[in-house]
């Protein structure tokens, strides 16, 4: 039997803590900053795919974000962990209901020891969503990048400061702007950030595709300094489904569509040819579909090229660049770890992730998931696995054979 090492898990989140922009935003947005309230929610759930709640006055007890026009409850279901299964459903919650670990840095990374997991890359929660794009969509701009530089700030500073490297810092950055993106990233690598957010499909938020140059700047960024792009499903504020009344678990089946399509994407945009330094990260998007997709996108250049308008910038076989330059996650995942999947996906470009504290999390039976899912391989891909991939594309002073 195989050891399984301590986990460094690149998708994880962090609830925000109410006192965040509080305490983080330039005085002159204070007043207008991002601020929690405790509000009875009369209504919440999932119809096809769409997540809708109503205040009202005889409701339960919810904590919600407001912000400009928005008001966004916390739930049960994105900060589940210490709940029985049974009991992690869409319902509001407060912060004296989520377990410490959600918010506190301390709190975490006593859940972390607890979960044989050794560090974390933590992304937003549903206020500021997967990649910051609530406040890339602000209608005031620079109230949006104070509360971006407040995040950023607090991330480092106080997130993951105390943690000896054990909370990594991710960066969210200005969407409505490559150029002042790419500034807000390099502010932020000066100070050790490694990571940054970025949506899998941009052209779903209304802004340009990645087929176009416009985020050639941001991309350059990233590319010089070593700085991954990781793209979280959800994180183009849509989710696939099949329609309006389908069931939630629906779109719960489904939520790997995106980080396909995205791979995909990025595979035939020559933006992976024209940076070729460039790595990429897909979270919580699994791996067995990888194989095939692989295949088909392999066939479809080779045989359709000639009009598919990626004879120029597409020189080589897609998969090229895949193997290069893009890594996927999973937490559960059987099929994709079958000898015959791994051996197309190559365990190079794939990372384990424990996704704490959203109701899929595997903690704290962490290292118990990860033996039953990668029992049947040898050590050098385990250790791969659980932390080595993830220590190489972060660039960090840890141990691969711990």
């Amino acid at each position: 039997m195989v050891v399984i090492p301590r986990i460094v898990s690149v998708d994880d989140h962090v609830i925000e803590p109410p006192h965040l922009w509080e305490n983080y935003i330039a005085s002159e947005f204070r007043d207008r900053a991002p601020r929690v309230e405790r509000i009875p929610c009369a209504h919440m759930g999932y119809v096809g795919g769409k997540f809708t709640a109503e205040p009202g006055d005889d409701g339960v007890p919810c904590d919600w974000w407001r912000f400009e026009d928005l008001l966004i409850p916390r739930t049960r279901v994105e900060s589940a962990v210490g709940y029985d299964r049974a009991d992690i459903t869409v319902t509001p919650t407060t912060y004296e209901e989520m377990r410490t670990g959600c918010y506190d840095p301390t709190a975490r990374l006593a859940d972390m020891d607890q979960g044989h997991i050794e560090a974390q890359l933590c992304f937003p929660s549903s206020f500021p969503r997967f990649c910051g794009q609530t406040f890339s969509e602000t209608k005031d701009k620079d109230l949006g990048l104070a509360c971006i530089e407040a995040y950023n700030n607090w991330m480092i500073e106080e997130w993951c400061a105390d943690s000896n490297g054990r909370l990594m810092p991710l960066a969210i950055v200005p969407l409505w702007d490559p150029e002042l993106a790419a500034t807000e990233l390099l502010r932020n690598v000066r100070r050790g950030v490694r990571a940054v957010t970025f949506s899998e499909i941009p052209a779903y938020l209304g802004l340009p595709s990645i087929h176009t140059e416009y985020w050639d700047p941001f991309f350059a960024a990233c590319a010089e300094h070593g700085v991954s792009i990781h793209m979280h499903i959800g994180s183009s504020s849509k989710m696939p489904s099949t329609s309006p009344d389908a069931p939630a678990l629906v779109a719960s089946a489904l939520t790997f569509g995106n980080a396909m399509s995205s791979m995909v994407d990025f595979m035939l945009s020559g933006v992976l040819v024209r940076f070729p330094e460039l790595q990429l990260a897909y979270s919580e998007g699994q791996i067995g579909w990888i194989p095939y997709i692989l295949e088909r996108t392999d066939h479809v250049w080779e045989a359709n090229r000639a009009w598919g308008d990626v004879g120029d910038s597409v020189p080589e076989p897609p998969s090229t660049y895949f193997h290069r330059q893009i890594y996927a996650c999973f937490f559960e995942d059987e099929f994709g770890l079958t000898s015959e999947a791994l051996n197309k996906i190559t365990p190079q470009r794939i990372l384990f992730e424990t996704d704490y504290p959203h109701s899929d999390s595997v903690w704290p039976e962490t290292e118990a998931t990860a033996q039953r899912l990668m029992g049947h391989l040898d050590q050098e891909t385990v250790n791969l696995l659980c932390r080595g991939n993830a220590i190489k594309l972060l660039d960090l002073d840890l141990p691969v054979n711990p």
